[in-house]
């Protein structure tokens, strides 16, 4: 139970990489507060962590509203007693609505950029004043492998999660004098509801497969990525950006692409 004691937010926990993070950090000792859009989605992952023992509440948060970011890490902060760990997972990629640049609707870039990059901003911002107030703590960003090896066809979500990774190494420095640690994780592609929904067939993900060098990946092991950089066990790293993809940026993917 290495984070017994700590308080972590997770947004968008309420399914895929968010809900494994969120019941990892639970069964590590954390207690839990679920942060999405989809209550009845952060009420399921509440739902299994605390049928395990774990303790855990949901709060619902549009992360692309400044606001609600401030909100949720009060009502964290107002339920549990302080904030030691983030996890800004929340995250949107909408294939057919963000594309190539010329062909995508403004509106809808706006849409991506607010919620996977100014959302990750948004919750920093309130988080770590409640943070210095705990003696420190550690925020844990999603990235993903578009912030280093884009497959082109999603402009506003490459742009956003590259934002994110610029980001996470851009308050290292500063953060690290008040005694928070920021690093962010870039999966490759995870069996995930969201990559299902953008990718969907078979032969995609036959090809995502093949690019993994030992396989297509699952939620609980980038969880168990997040648990190690929300614990001591990583205290020294902090603005590190780590590739967990199973040596999927070490391929040329759009050449392994263009054979489906």
């Amino acid at each position: 139970m290495e984070l017994e004691g700590k308080v972590a937010i997770v947004t968008g926990g309420g399914s895929g990489l968010g809900r494994a993070s969120a019941t990892a950090l639970a069964a590590s000792g954390a207690r839990v507060m679920v942060g999405d859009v989809d209550d009845a989605g952060a009420a399921e992952t509440v739902a299994a962590i605390t049928s395990a023992g774990g303790e855990a509440r949901a709060h619902h948060v549009d992360v692309a509203i400044a606001d609600e970011c401030g909100e949720l890490v009060r009502a964290t902060v107002s339920r549990f007693g302080g904030l030691h760990i983030l996890h800004n997972n929340a995250g949107v990629a909408w294939p057919g609505r963000d594309g190539f640049a010329p062909d995508v609707d403004p509106a809808e870039w706006d849409r991506v950029i607010a919620i996977n990059l100014s959302g990750t901003f948004y919750c920093c911002h309130f988080a770590v004043p409640e943070m210095v107030k705990c003696g420190g703590g550690s925020i844990i960003n999603t990235a993903s492998s578009m912030a280093h090896v884009p497959l082109g066809g999603l402009d506003g979500y490459a742009a956003s999660k590259g934002g994110v990774a610029l980001l996470t190494k851009s308050m290292s420095p500063s953060a690290g004098k008040l005694g928070i640690r920021v690093n962010a994780i870039s999966p490759g592609y995870v069996d995930t509801p969201m990559n299902e929904m953008i990718w969907g067939n078979d032969t995609i993900k036959h090809a995502f497969d093949l690019g993994h060098a030992t396989g297509l990946q699952d939620s609980a092991e980038i969880a168990d990525v997040v648990v190690f950089l929300a614990s001591d066990a990583s205290r020294s790293l902090t603005g590190a950006v780590l590739n967990c993809d199973r040596g999927w940026t070490a391929f040329k993917q759009p050449d392994l692409l263009r054979e489906f």
